[in-house]
Protein backbone atom coordinates (compact mmCIF):
# COMPACT_ATOMS: atom_id res chain seq x y z
CA UNK A 1 0.00 0.00 0.00
CA UNK A 2 1.57 3.45 -1.10
CA UNK A 3 2.21 6.06 1.24
CA UNK A 4 -0.37 8.31 -0.09
CA UNK A 5 -3.14 5.91 0.35
CA UNK A 6 -2.05 5.28 4.19
CA UNK A 7 -1.56 8.83 4.71
CA UNK A 8 -5.78 9.70 3.72
CA UNK A 9 -6.45 6.83 5.80
CA UNK A 10 -5.67 8.92 8.83
CA UNK A 11 -8.31 11.96 7.90
CA UNK A 12 -11.52 12.19 8.76
CA UNK A 13 -14.09 10.12 7.04
CA UNK A 14 -16.21 12.51 5.20
CA UNK A 15 -12.22 14.03 3.66
CA UNK A 16 -10.85 10.29 3.88
CA UNK A 17 -9.06 10.00 -0.19
CA UNK A 18 -9.71 13.48 -1.17
CA UNK A 19 -6.62 15.09 -0.66
CA UNK A 20 -5.00 16.27 -3.95
CA UNK A 21 -1.52 15.65 -4.69
CA UNK A 22 0.21 17.22 -7.52
CA UNK A 23 2.18 15.05 -9.89
CA UNK A 24 4.12 15.99 -12.66
CA UNK A 25 3.40 13.42 -15.76
CA UNK A 26 6.00 13.07 -18.50
CA UNK A 27 6.66 10.48 -21.30
CA UNK A 28 9.57 7.90 -21.22
CA UNK A 29 8.92 5.12 -23.87
CA UNK A 30 5.73 5.49 -25.05
CA UNK A 31 4.02 5.07 -20.99
CA UNK A 32 2.93 8.41 -18.88
CA UNK A 33 4.94 8.60 -15.59
CA UNK A 34 4.61 10.85 -13.11
CA UNK A 35 6.71 12.13 -9.71
CA UNK A 36 5.51 14.28 -6.69
CA UNK A 37 5.69 18.04 -7.68
CA UNK A 38 7.45 18.26 -4.05
CA UNK A 39 10.90 16.21 -5.72
CA UNK A 40 10.96 18.52 -8.68
CA UNK A 41 13.70 21.67 -8.80
CA UNK A 42 13.21 22.63 -11.97
CA UNK A 43 12.97 21.38 -15.63
CA UNK A 44 15.64 22.21 -17.86
CA UNK A 45 16.42 21.71 -21.69
CA UNK A 46 18.34 18.71 -22.42
CA UNK A 47 22.12 20.44 -23.25
CA UNK A 48 25.68 19.26 -22.84
CA UNK A 49 26.49 16.48 -20.76
CA UNK A 50 29.72 15.48 -19.72
CA UNK A 51 30.54 11.60 -19.40
CA UNK A 52 31.97 10.17 -16.59
CA UNK A 53 34.20 7.08 -16.99
CA UNK A 54 33.55 4.00 -15.58
CA UNK A 55 29.75 4.89 -14.29
CA UNK A 56 27.27 2.62 -14.87
CA UNK A 57 25.00 2.85 -18.27
CA UNK A 58 22.12 4.65 -16.58
CA UNK A 59 23.95 7.56 -15.67
CA UNK A 60 24.56 9.52 -19.02
CA UNK A 61 27.11 12.15 -17.07
CA UNK A 62 27.05 15.01 -15.78
CA UNK A 63 25.84 18.88 -16.37
CA UNK A 64 26.95 22.22 -14.78
CA UNK A 65 23.37 23.74 -13.25
CA UNK A 66 24.48 27.11 -11.98
CA UNK A 67 27.78 26.09 -10.61
CA UNK A 68 26.78 23.16 -9.12
CA UNK A 69 27.40 19.06 -10.64
CA UNK A 70 24.67 17.81 -11.11
CA UNK A 71 24.70 13.51 -12.62
CA UNK A 72 22.11 12.92 -15.10
CA UNK A 73 20.71 9.66 -14.99
CA UNK A 74 18.86 8.04 -18.35
CA UNK A 75 15.47 6.98 -16.58
CA UNK A 76 14.90 4.55 -19.43
CA UNK A 77 18.06 2.70 -19.14
CA UNK A 78 17.63 2.45 -15.37
CA UNK A 79 14.07 0.29 -16.08
CA UNK A 80 16.48 -2.18 -17.95
CA UNK A 81 15.57 -0.91 -21.42
CA UNK A 82 17.87 0.92 -23.92
CA UNK A 83 18.76 4.41 -23.49
CA UNK A 84 16.40 7.83 -24.43
CA UNK A 85 16.89 8.87 -28.03
CA UNK A 86 17.53 12.33 -27.68
CA UNK A 87 14.63 14.16 -29.41
CA UNK A 88 14.31 17.96 -29.87
CA UNK A 89 11.49 17.61 -27.04
CA UNK A 90 13.97 15.13 -24.55
CA UNK A 91 14.49 17.55 -21.15
CA UNK A 92 16.06 16.89 -18.14
CA UNK A 93 14.02 16.81 -15.00
CA UNK A 94 15.72 18.45 -11.45
CA UNK A 95 15.28 16.59 -8.85
CA UNK A 96 16.01 16.96 -5.00
CA UNK A 97 15.91 14.06 -3.23
CA UNK A 98 16.27 13.91 0.88
CA UNK A 99 18.46 10.79 2.33
CA UNK A 100 19.44 9.69 5.59
CA UNK A 101 22.15 12.00 5.91
CA UNK A 102 21.68 15.01 2.79
CA UNK A 103 19.64 16.63 -0.15
CA UNK A 104 20.83 14.84 -3.40
CA UNK A 105 19.84 16.70 -6.62
CA UNK A 106 20.14 14.21 -9.53
CA UNK A 107 18.73 15.02 -13.07
CA UNK A 108 16.47 12.24 -14.99
CA UNK A 109 16.24 12.32 -18.86
CA UNK A 110 12.65 12.03 -19.88
CA UNK A 111 11.27 12.37 -23.64
CA UNK A 112 9.03 14.70 -23.14
CA UNK A 113 7.10 16.81 -20.34
CA UNK A 114 3.40 16.56 -20.02
CA UNK A 115 1.55 18.46 -17.73
CA UNK A 116 1.21 18.68 -13.83
CA UNK A 117 -1.84 16.97 -12.93
CA UNK A 118 -3.98 16.83 -9.08
CA UNK A 119 -4.67 13.31 -7.95
CA UNK A 120 -6.76 11.88 -5.70
CA UNK A 121 -5.82 9.59 -2.46
CA UNK A 122 -9.11 7.42 -3.83
CA UNK A 123 -7.68 7.41 -7.29
CA UNK A 124 -4.24 5.39 -6.78
CA UNK A 125 -4.01 2.01 -6.64
CA UNK A 126 -0.88 0.32 -5.46
CA UNK A 127 1.50 -1.24 -7.47
CA UNK A 128 0.87 -3.64 -9.74
CA UNK A 129 2.39 -7.51 -8.58
CA UNK A 130 3.05 -7.88 -12.53
CA UNK A 131 2.74 -6.76 -16.13
CA UNK A 132 4.66 -3.57 -16.17
CA UNK A 133 8.23 -3.43 -18.18
CA UNK A 134 9.97 -2.05 -14.73
CA UNK A 135 11.08 -3.42 -11.08
CA UNK A 136 7.44 -2.97 -8.97
CA UNK A 137 9.50 -0.90 -6.20
CA UNK A 138 10.26 1.42 -8.35
CA UNK A 139 6.37 2.15 -8.47
CA UNK A 140 4.57 4.45 -5.94
CA UNK A 141 1.30 3.50 -7.27
CA UNK A 142 -0.76 3.91 -10.21
CA UNK A 143 -3.20 7.14 -10.61
CA UNK A 144 -6.25 6.75 -12.40
CA UNK A 145 -6.42 10.10 -14.80
CA UNK A 146 -9.18 10.14 -17.25
CA UNK A 147 -9.87 6.44 -17.87
CA UNK A 148 -5.85 5.90 -17.90
CA UNK A 149 -3.29 5.07 -15.61
CA UNK A 150 -0.40 6.85 -15.14
CA UNK A 151 2.93 5.25 -13.92
CA UNK A 152 3.91 7.52 -10.04
CA UNK A 153 6.91 6.54 -9.83
CA UNK A 154 8.76 5.58 -6.09
CA UNK A 155 11.73 8.15 -6.96
CA UNK A 156 13.77 7.17 -3.47
CA UNK A 157 13.72 3.32 -4.81
CA UNK A 158 14.38 4.33 -8.22
CA UNK A 159 17.58 5.88 -7.22
CA UNK A 160 18.55 3.85 -4.30
CA UNK A 161 21.11 4.39 -1.75
CA UNK A 162 23.80 2.48 -3.59
CA UNK A 163 23.04 4.52 -6.54
CA UNK A 164 23.23 7.85 -4.58
CA UNK A 165 26.66 6.70 -3.37
CA UNK A 166 27.70 5.82 -7.02
CA UNK A 167 26.46 9.41 -8.32
CA UNK A 168 28.35 11.08 -5.34
CA UNK A 169 31.64 9.27 -6.65
CA UNK A 170 30.38 10.81 -9.95
CA UNK A 171 30.59 14.32 -8.30
CA UNK A 172 33.71 14.08 -7.04
CA UNK A 173 34.78 12.79 -10.14
CA UNK A 174 33.45 14.70 -12.17
CA UNK A 175 33.26 18.00 -10.75
CA UNK A 176 36.35 19.64 -13.26
CA UNK A 177 35.26 17.57 -16.29
CA UNK A 178 31.53 19.47 -15.73
CA UNK A 179 33.63 22.64 -15.28
CA UNK A 180 35.19 22.51 -18.35
CA UNK A 181 31.52 21.95 -20.55
CA UNK A 182 30.29 24.75 -18.99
Amino acid sequence: MNALVKASENLPAANAGQELQQYLTFMLGGEVFAIGILHIKEIIEYGQLTSVPMMPEFIRGVINLRGAVVPVVDLASRFGGKPSQITRRSCIVILELASEAETQVIGVVVDAVNEVLEIAGTDIEPPPSFGTRIRTDFIQGMGKVQERFVIILNVNNVLSTEDLTILGKAIGGGAALAESAA
